[in-house]
């Protein structure tokens, strides 16, 4: 008799199938490729084993999205959405070891745009989906798989679109799991830290603009629209957030601080994240100085210009000039947010604010615990702590619906990888061994939860 097909058989498989369909968001419509093909992939491999998979598409370039259901033992108990993108950010294939949508295997890595951000976490919830399905498996709660388009650009197409037009698909769904967390971090032999997302901070999209005197270039112009927004752009780059604790990067500084054996003085987040930066240099490993790094990221809030718009003619001084900046958010912040950036800015720079909440949930419960037995059954050096991604994810859209998130994609690293600074990295990859890893984590979970 032939063995059943398991998730861990079918994996990277998925996972290599899933990086070579090129799905990259540029941001830009006429640009973006669209997500129809790796979403008609997902669905055709749900029906195959009798899923009723629903399959929407929000836009006109095929921006897909797949969305399917497992009934659960326990229909009064809330559902899990375990969701997961399909859209990648673009890749220069000049710059990679291999084709970044080659999906080549090579050297026990999976190698690909994507295989970080996030098709391996796609691969693992497909694989183990149609495990359940394939034996008939009635989990504890209802299950509602969700792959959907563009999370790169905000989820205009994907998450947050079928948040406000379809949020049926997601009727009874409590809580969800998705990027980014779960990932191992060695911090010392035996020992590995796995951190779970239990906050992000708010995306915030500000555009600033100046308004002055048009001229000729050769003329004295004490209104320059160019130069006051420069002046303006300078000072913010030059201005730094007040540190902030918030619970979830308090606990993370604490249990690092636990796991690495040192004393992190936790009234002073100044004094601790340097003693947090200053055991990961003294430990030598490159994973855990980018998880201090990350951790350190959700001390302050951040406004970082990144494009600015001005002029037509070298010799003609412009009326007007604009400027975007990218800023992120503490939970709670907002408001004190907006009144230091108008100080900064002074008041003659236009502002138009348009923002993504920040979000938090606690870290506790079934579901977490949960999560710390099929990690520990897997990897008993294992230890979970709960921190604050300073990047959005399609958690913010599914908060609407009431959902509580968690940042849980687990992987088993190696010590020597800096699996932090391959997220829309060049030559993205993941571990064979730990995607089954993950694999396994993830069907215990889903078992469990």
């Amino acid at each position: 008799m032939t063995e059943a097909v398991r998730a861990v058989d079918e994996v990277v498989g998925f996972a290599s199938d899933l990086i070579r369909i090129d799905t990259t968001n540029t941001g830009d419509e006429a640009t973006t490729v669209g997500e129809r093909a790796a979403a008609e992939y997902v669905a055709g491999k749900l029906t195959e084993v009798g899923y009723e998979a629903t399959y929407l598409e929000s836009g006109a370039r095929g921006r897909g999205n797949v969305v399917a259901r497992l009934a659960g033992a326990d229909p009064g108990r809330g559902a899990l959405l375990v969701h997961g993108h399909l859209d990648v950010v673009p890749a220069d294939a000049s710059e990679w070891t291999v084709h970044p949508f080659s999906g080549e295997v090579s050297g026990g890595y999976l190698w690909g745009r994507g295989a970080v951000d996030m098709k391996h976490m796609v691969a693992m919830s497909l694989a183990v989906a149609r495990q359940f399905k394939r034996d008939g498996y009635l989990p504890p709660r209802d299950l509602v798989f969700a792959f959907v388009a563009d999370e790169e650009s905000g989820g205009f197409r994907g998450a947050r679109w079928l948040a406000e037009r379809r949020a049926d698909l997601f009727d009874g769904a409590t809580e969800a799991i998705s990027e980014v967390g779960g990932f191992s971090v060695t911090v010392a032999d035996g020992l590995r830290a796995y951190p779970v997302q239990t906050a992000e901070k708010g995306a915030g999209w500000l555009r600033l603009r100046s308004r002055g005197r048009a001229g000729h270039g050769s003329l004295p112009n004490d209104e320059n629209a160019v130069a006051r927004l420069a002046a303006a752009v300078t000072r913010l780059d030059r201005h730094r957030f007040p540190l902030v604790w918030t619970e979830p990067v308090r606990e993370a500084v604490a249990a690092l601080g636990r796991l690495t054996g040192r004393q992190i003085p936790l009234d002073d987040p100044e004094r601790a994240l340097a003693e947090l930066v200053e055991a990961a240099t003294t430990a030598g490993l490159p994973g855990l100085a980018s998880l201090s790094g990350l951790v350190a990221t959700g001390l302050r809030d951040t406004a970082t210009v990144t494009m600015f718009h001005a002029g037509y003619k070298a010799n003609v001084v412009p009326s007007t000039a604009s400027a975007e900046v990218d800023c992120r958010v503490l939970p709670g912040r907002e408001e004190d947010f907006l009144r230091e950036l108008a100080a900064v800015l002074g008041p003659d720079i236009e502002r138009e604010w348009d923002s993504l909440p920040a979000i938090e949930t606690s870290f506790g419960g079934r579901l977490v615990d949960s999560m710390r037995a099929a990690i520990l059954a897997e990897d008993p050096g294992g230890r979970l702590l709960p921190y604050l991604l300073p990047a959005a994810t399609d958690a913010k859209s599914f908060q609407r619906l009431g959902i509580r998130h968690y940042g849980f994609a687990p992987l088993l690293l190696p010590p020597d990888l800096d699996f932090p600074s391959l997220f829309h990295g060049v030559d993205e990859r993941v571990p064979l061994d730990g995607l089954r890893f993950g694999t396994r984590v993830l069907e215990r979970l889903l078992r469990t939860c």
